[in-house]
């Protein structure tokens, strides 16, 4: 008996029918900053935009649509990072299909909670994925229905809705970045794109702390969450061998800062896994230098994590300063200092006094300084003016 190699363009148009009422079309936007900062033209398909804020609705939907009567009565169980399991929840709510969705205790809240929103029975277990997915398991070996992320050709058909929006709505096309987990994504675009539009390379993309695929050393931890899938599926493993033409890995500092670029200057909220494949366009990681589609596969971002990712972006930009300047602890040192840097158009952030466990003199004091700055250039002049004022600064990266 062959092998079946995924499901069929047939399939996934089947798919397109089934998800309409729930799955939006996405838009896809060109971008200005990203053409001028990659020296191609780039653009945008912005999947986190999408209900759920991901990709995951159109799998989920197609994949409870076409369960029995039997499977729905039963209710549904499902491991996840936190995209796939909110689309899961939407797509049973509506379906009036119960839900069980096995988390990472470590998932960002925001997942947590949306899932819960929908009307999840919620399990936090495990480090990460894989924990969850044995523990979801168990749950189906009791007799519940298993909507799978990704090893699974109906849920892969319908993440593959997105290669026949794609195909339509960008014209001339080089290449196509689509970041990659468990693979189900990237399965079913490659499928659908490979029939439709056989010209356009595809190009998978992982973090580099978490690159299974890649085949970079042992997984760890990334803020691409999204994509942290340690064991990816045996099916996702051989559509992809055959489909795609290459995978490449990005660091967490190059996602985090496409995730601030992503931000500031599109305007967009994007999560660590859906910024991946503009962190690889924009580190030169992609071949070509045709138009290139980043895939912005979901912007369901924790807000603590977005705070600590902006503020570590735009101080690798120059835009935050951070140094330590020992002065006298006397009335007026501390104000004098201040003035000078405002002088300078500097604005102080915040300012704390170190005193003890540091060699100073016996009326003196340390203080630590957040600024804000225009740009590494800024900060380089006040280093200097610091130096020309008399002051022993070191600058805390």
């Amino acid at each position: 008996m062959a092998i079946r190699t995924g499901p069929t363009l047939a399939d996934i148009a089947a798919a397109r029918s089934r998800i309409g009422a729930l799955a939006r079309v996405t838009p896809v936007f060109a971008s200005e900053t990203l053409s001028r900062r990659s020296g191609r033209p780039v653009m945008l398909k912005a999947e986190n935009l999408q209900r759920t804020g991901s990709f995951k609705i159109r799998g989920a939907v197609n994949k409870i649509a076409t369960l029995t009567d039997e499977e729905r009565v039963a209710g549904v169980v499902t491991a996840s990072a936190g995209n796939h399991g909110q689309a899961v929840t939407l797509a049973a709510r509506e379906a009036g299909v119960t839900a069980t969705v096995f988390m990472p205790q470590d998932a960002p809240m925001a997942k947590v909670d949306a899932t819960r929103s929908y009307g999840a029975e919620v399990v936090l277990v495990g480090d990460g994925f894989d924990e969850a997915d044995v523990a979801a398991q168990e749950r189906v070996d009791a007799g519940a229905t298993l909507v799978h992320a990704f090893e699974d050709e109906v849920v892969i058909a319908g993440q593959g809705t997105l290669g026949l929006e794609i195909a339509e709505q960008v014209g001339e096309l080089e290449t196509l970045v689509v970041p990659i987990g468990g693979g189900g994504l990237a399965s079913g675009i490659a499928l659908a794109l490979n029939e439709l539009r056989p010209e356009v390379k595809i190009v998978g993309v992982q973090a580099e702390n978490c690159a299974p695929f890649a085949g970079d050393g042992e997984p760890g931890h990334t803020i691409a969450d999204g994509i942290a899938v340690k064991k990816p599926g045996e099916l996702t493993r051989r559509i992809l061998a055959d489909r795609l033409d290459e995978i490449v890995t990005v660091s967490d500092r190059e996602i985090a800062q496409a995730i601030v670029l992503l931000l500031e200057r599109v305007k967009l909220v994007v999560e660590g896994a859906g910024a991946a494949s503009v962190a690889a366009v924009l580190g030169g990681k992609v071949r070509g230098n045709g138009p290139a589609c980043a895939l912005l596969s979901g912007g369901n971002i924790d807000a603590t994590l977005l705070i600590e990712i902006a503020r570590h972006g735009l101080t690798q930009a120059g835009r935050f300063l951070v140094i330590r300047a020992k002065i006298d602890d006397r009335p007026g040192a501390l104000a004098r200092l201040l003035s000078l840097i405002a002088d300078e158009r500097v604005n102080v952030l915040s300012v704390e006094h170190h005193r003890e466990g540091i060699d100073l003199p016996v009326i003196g004091t340390e203080v630590e300084l957040t600024l804000a700055t225009r740009d590494e250039e800024h900060c380089d002049e006040l280093l200097e003016r610091l130096a020309e004022w008399g002051y022993a600064t070191e600058r805390v990266s």
